[in-house]
């Protein structure tokens, strides 16, 4: 989901600070700035250079952090914010690059102050939200991805409906994560992210048909060797349980070939189906 952000406030950036993107506070102040008979809208030529700069240093951080050169994504964002203090798009994107290093504590610490800076942006909503519940901080991150929910100019609901789904999931309450990731796949029935969440609930179920069709999905939207380890376990089980003895072998090859040193992998070796 975190992909998603960084694309669209890629695009964003690209037009410009003062046209009132999502997280920079723009839009609000401009509303804000309509109060007296006199005042204009804040347009692009109103753009300072300051305020210019930040914007490109942002755009060179986001490129950074694409090509995982983390280092010098973190230096982008501290000229960033050098030229425009504050700028809560950059914390927000400083918060991505620390989650990317392991850095839980400092991403938090920018979450916050982005979120202090842009209290209603939604994009920062769902990426807070889904990292309170990457760190089983669950209900917290439930909250945050509802305040994201609930805004009505959220143009990308579909992200924070996935992020609470898989939340849900990590919680155990399956019904209201199907639900959830249902009303997801309506906004986008070939996204490999819902197909994996929903195989996941029903196997949980025991629904294995259910689960069998989401996990076929899955594979054809996605190639095998591009999954994630816990991807390939959940359908190295759903097939097992389906009898599919061929497939299974076909996606224990991908396992031990793409993730041999995974808790995943170690999971099939000790033949713990069932855990």
């Amino acid at each position: 989901m975190k992909a998603g952000f960084v694309s669209r406030l890629a695009a964003c950036l690209a037009v410009s600070l003062a046209a009132g993107c999502a997280g920079t506070g723009g839009a609000s102040a401009d509303r804000n700035a309509l109060q007296g008979s006199t005042t204009e809208l804040k347009t692009q030529s109103d753009t300072t250079s300051a305020e210019k700069r930040a914007v490109i240093r942002l755009q060179l951080a986001i490129g950074y952090y694409r090509e995982r050169n983390y280092e010098v994504a973190l230096d982008e964002v501290k000229l960033s914010l050098a030229a425009k203090s504050d700028y809560s798009d950059a914390y927000g994107v400083r918060a991505l690059i620390y989650v990317a290093m392991g850095e839980m504590a400092l991403a938090e610490e920018n979450y916050k102050r982005a979120i202090s800076l842009a209290p209603r942006n939604p994009e920062l909503n769902n990426n807070y939200g889904q990292f309170l519940c990457q760190v089983g901080r669950y209900d917290l991150g439930m909250a945050q991805l509802e305040i994201a929910l609930r805004d009505p100019t959220y143009q990308s609901p579909l992200l924070a409906k996935v992020n609470a789904g898989n939340c849900l999931v990590k919680m155990k309450q399956y019904e209201q994560a199907e639900r959830y990731l249902m009303d997801a796949l309506r906004y986008d029935p070939d996204m490999p992210a819902i197909q994996e969440s929903l195989a996941r609930i029903y196997y949980e179920r025991r629904d294995y048909q259910r689960a069998g069709f989401f996990i076929n999905r899955l594979t054809t939207l996605q190639k095998p060797e591009t999954l994630s380890a816990e991807a390939l376990w959940l359908a190295v089980r759903v097939e097992r349980k389906l009898g599919e003895r061929a497939t299974e072998t076909s996606l224990v090859t991908q396992l031990r070939r793409r993730h041999p040193n995974s808790p995943e992998f170690a999971a099939f070796m000790r033949g713990a189906f069932d855990e």
